[in-house]
């Protein structure tokens, strides 16, 4: 298998760097918040709605390795539109009494509206913690070439944060959010009752990250998955969006199927909004089973 160290990953990966910032300013106009909260323990948990961006089933995206008709077929028998596939950019918010917590920050579109909607201010906002470092996670650090968030101290995982240095499809945003990045190891525990899980193939540092509060958990899995219809259905077939696409559909595959026989909530900010709900085993494949 190819590495993410060679020349050949990183320019592909670049490319691919390049090719969400292009979806992210196309997903800026018309986006409308919206908030959505409940209690995880002692925590206060939101889901924000940042964007949403629409791919034609064209072969470019989903399912690399099969026709648009195969995709069709998927989409068609889950009731959905056969021509395009609709993603969701949401980010989350956790409270406690001693910090507020931001995971992920969208393109930068209607999160600071969702947060408003939810009782936050920017300046609030003391740790933010990153999945990893494609447009569409990251826009939202900046506005108006500045810290969209001044006080927060900005968390990524150390293979990820060397990843973003080196491509320039992000330049202007590592530019303005240098000074404020405090990688950390993935697998540590990065904020109170908030532990970073290695979730391979995505980007070279792509995390997930596992909330707990008492005995409940819920477990952000940022971009191991995409569509909440073909990315359940059909978790092996290859999607644009991941740099290594052998190792990510490996890490969806058994991510997956860990999380339909735990039966754990979830967060997946690309699934239809808000987001959180539970993985359940579906024959040889699963499906999305949204939380009430």
């Amino acid at each position: 298998m190819v590495k993410f160290n060679s020349t050949a990953r990183l320019m592909a990966m670049t490319a691919l760097v390049v090719f969400h910032q292009g979806l992210a300013m196309a997903q800026m106009p018309a986006q409308q918040p919206d908030a959505k909260s409940f209690k995880l323990g002692k925590l206060d948990i939101v889901a924000l709605h940042d964007a949403q961006f629409v791919k034609p089933n064209d072969g470019k995206t989903f399912g690399l390795d099969h026709s648009p008709a195969e995709v069709g077929d998927v989409l068609k028998a889950a009731g959905a539109p056969t021509d395009a596939i609709t993603l969701s950019v949401d980010a989350l918010l956790v409270k406690s009494k001693t910090s507020v917590v931001l995971i992920d920050t969208g393109v930068g579109g209607a999160l600071q509206d969702s947060l408003a909607k939810a009782g936050v201010k920017p300046g609030d906002v003391n740790e933010i913690l990153i999945t990893h470092s494609h447009p569409d996670h990251i826009g939202g650090l900046v506005k108006d070439g500045k810290l969209a968030f001044p006080n927060a101290t900005i968390r990524m995982s150390d293979v990820e944060w060397n990843f973003a240095k080196s491509n320039e499809g992000v330049a202007d945003i590592v530019k303005v959010i240098a000074g404020h990045v405090k990688p950390f190891k993935a697998g540590a525990q990065v904020a109170p009752g908030i532990i970073s899980v290695a979730l391979k193939g995505h980007t070279p540092g792509h995390v997930g990250y596992q909330i707990k509060s008492g005995k409940e958990r819920l477990f952000d899995i940022g971009d191991t998955v995409h569509s909440s219809i073909l990315s359940l259905v059909k978790p092996d077939w290859a999607v644009a969006f991941d740099g290594d696409k052998p190792e990510a559909e490996q890490n969806r595959a058994t991510t997956l199927a860990a999380l339909a026989k735990d039966h754990e909530m979830i967060f997946a900010p690309h699934f239809p909004f808000p987001g959180v709900g539970y993985i359940e085993k579906d024959g040889d494949h699963f499906k999305w089973a949204p939380s009430e």
